[in-house]
């Protein structure tokens, strides 16, 4: 199933969060707990001085190996996706509520890196190029599908999809 997680330049390792997306610090015995607003990446004060040339990298998570999903094989790796017509595919199947956001917030244009997840040796498997804004996944509403989602609508669908290509 692929999975998107999506990660600025520069940036390393992984924050502690608490509620609200906000940063935490550690408590200590006989402190009282702080509490630090997490700042957008384009409001820190390196990133200003870069202007608009901050560059991000989305990171598209796929598995390459069999699984069976409801009957159904749902592999997706670079070699699949080379073997596609133009090497282009569409990304459909997500069912997690931030990789959809992720999914909708994508530009056309964006790269995002191919990762190979769930495997012998996992990591990046290759270089891929946003070609289609997010559009309804057509997966959620097929019964026979393993992504079918009954309460999606297709007046007000749930899920989005969007297409790239390798490069």
């Amino acid at each position: 199933m692929p999975r998107l997680r999506k990660r600025l330049n520069g940036t390393a390792g992984q924050d502690k969060k608490g509620p609200a997306g906000k940063r935490t610090k550690t408590k200590n015995p006989g402190e009282a707990p702080a509490t630090v607003e997490r700042p957008s990446p384009r409001e820190t004060s390196a990133l200003k001085k870069c202007g608009d040339n901050v560059s991000s990298y989305w990171l598209m998570k796929s598995e390459p190996e069999s699984r069976l999903e409801k009957g159904v094989d749902v592999k997706f790796s670079i070699e699949d996706l080379k073997a596609e017509p133009k090497q282009t595919a569409c990304w459909d199947g997500v069912r997690n509520y931030q990789a959809r956001n992720f999914l909708r917030a994508m530009k056309l244009g964006q790269e995002a890196f191919f990762y190979h997840s769930n495997c012998k040796e996992p990591g990046i498997a290759g270089l891929v190029k946003i070609v289609k804004e997010a559009y309804p996944d057509h997966t959620q509403f097929e019964k026979s599908n393993p992504h079918y989602d009954p309460s999606s609508k297709k007046d007000n669908p749930k899920w989005s999809m969007r297409s790239l290509i390798l490069f």
